[in-house]
């Protein structure tokens, strides 16, 4: 009986290819990260792709009395690749398998300590060979004091490092997000004087709110899904799609809030309050929630495996397009009445300063209702058990919220601090659900914001 041994085969310079073994504890676990509590420990700067706590090889004995070894993922962020597959879950290893830790990470070959050739010892320099005993502790660095020509001198890598992190920037530098900036901060110098720029700079302000909660949700949803729930929330407020559903809240239900506009004012805070519950509250939180019920519908009728990337399956589906949808409400709401209303009895100026926080706030607004009605919109398809119960909840909640926000203005100056409050609780609402949806996901184990949790 021998110990199992890893050997670095890539991710060294190539002097030290084929040089560094690690054999392997036959009475406890091997963990490989870049935590110093790792008995294979990579150093940050030069091993980025490696996590913190990257993986786990654990020792067991067959009934013959045979040592085996078995590897196991610690939900890294990058994965760890079996012979080119990346491993889901754990696997046995067998002699020769070839491990990656990370995209482009560092690779190793698995052997018995007795497969080793006898010959390899002989052909490097005693200093370069790097046999650890089973549970210590052992450093890979790219760096090494026998080689003069890499401590003293930077790499190419090193001084243009465009050359090496290209891969890496669209997924680990905000890359894409970084673009986006420039290409809108260039489209509002050209707008500056009309107001394309209101437009612009509303679309860039509303998109950023919708991508924090998209990392705050960490599953990937297809970019299209995202946008046509916008622009579908748009099509049903500019058309006539939405006038039954005005009427309906607004002139059946005791939903009229034109007192707003007439400037009515002997009206007490409760009515005030029904009215909005009606009138915004229900009104809007079910025609922002019509994307979310057509992608589920649109889910049940694709086939596998394109229904689960577009459909509702779970609370993160839920919370992801309804967001979006608000988004369209938001950029139709101001841009289409609140800013064009204020331009033209005030100015550009006063325009500007309505359209920043209007947008910025929907995070707590909007953004917030919708996303946590589309918490139990998704809930009700994951647990169908009492699935009407679930949404009643849901939609009845939000709407509230929605009508606490609404009513605050009745309060005049101390509405204020009101607002500042709502504004908290449709928040913290709208986290809380994001951090429950996550928990209750069955893909959690590829959502890349528990990852980087269980990174930390």
């Amino acid at each position: 009986m021998s110990n199992g041994l890893l050997r670095l085969i890539s991710g060294e310079s190539d002097t030290l290819k084929q040089t560094c073994s690690y054999l392997l504890s036959d009475n406890s676990e091997t963990l490989v990260g870049r935590e110093p509590t790792c008995q294979i420990v990579f150093k940050s700067e030069e091993y980025a792709m490696v996590s913190r706590r990257h993986a786990a090889i654990a020792p067991s004995f067959s009934p013959e009395g045979k040592i085996c070894f078995t590897i196991c993922d610690l939900n890294s962020s990058n994965g760890t690749y079996l012979n080119g597959r990346r491993l889901s879950g754990c696997q046995e290893l067998q002699v020769g398998d070839h491990i990656i830790f990370g995209n482009n990470g560092p690779e190793f070959v698995f052997e018995y300590e007795h497969d080793l050739p006898n010959t390899e010892a002989s052909a490097y320099p005693k200093s370069v060979i790097n046999f650890a005993k089973p549970g210590s502790f052992v450093y890979f660095e790219k760096n090494s004091d026998h080689i003069e020509k890499e401590v003293d001198a930077a790499s190419l890598s090193q001084l243009i490092p465009i050359l090496s992190t290209g891969k890496d920037l669209r997924h680990k530098a905000y890359l894409i997000p970084g673009i986006i900036t420039v290409i809108v901060v260039v489209l509002m110098f050209a707008a500056q004087g009309s107001t394309s720029f209101f437009v612009i700079l509303a679309t860039y302000l509303a998109g950023a709110g919708f991508y924090f909660i998209y990392r705050l949700c960490g599953k990937k949803k297809p970019w299209w899904v995202l946008l046509a729930s916008t622009l579908c929330c748009i099509v049903i407020l500019v058309t006539p799609l939405s006038i039954p559903f005005f009427y309906i809240f607004r002139a059946i239900l005791p939903g009229d809030i034109s007192f707003l506009r007439t400037g009515e004012s002997n009206i007490g805070f409760l009515e005030f309050f029904i009215r909005m519950f009606f009138g915004a509250g229900l009104l809007e939180e079910f025609l922002k929630s019509i994307p979310i019920f057509a992608f589920y519908f649109l889910g049940k009728i694709l086939t596998s495996p394109q229904n689960k990337r577009v459909g509702v399956w779970e609370p993160l589906d839920g919370i992801l397009i309804g967001s979006a949808s608000a988004v369209g409400f938001t950029l139709f709401e101001t841009l289409l009445d609140y800013v064009p209303r204020t331009l033209a009895s005030r100015g550009a100026l006063a325009g500007l300063q309505l359209l920043i926080p209007r947008i910025l706030g929907e995070v707590a607004g909007h953004m917030a209702y919708s996303g946590y009605f589309g918490y139990f919109i998704g809930l009700s398809v994951l647990k169908p058990g009492n699935a009407k119960r679930t949404l009643a909840i849901g939609y009845f909640t939000a709407s509230t919220i929605h009508a606490l926000w609404n009513s605050m203005t009745y309060f005049g100056s101390l509405g204020i601090l009101l607002l500042v409050l709502i504004g908290i609780t449709s928040y913290a609402f709208l986290a809380a659900a994001i951090l429950k949806a996550r928990a209750l996901s069955p893909s959690r184990r590829d959502n890349f914001a528990t990852r980087l949790k269980l990174e930390e």
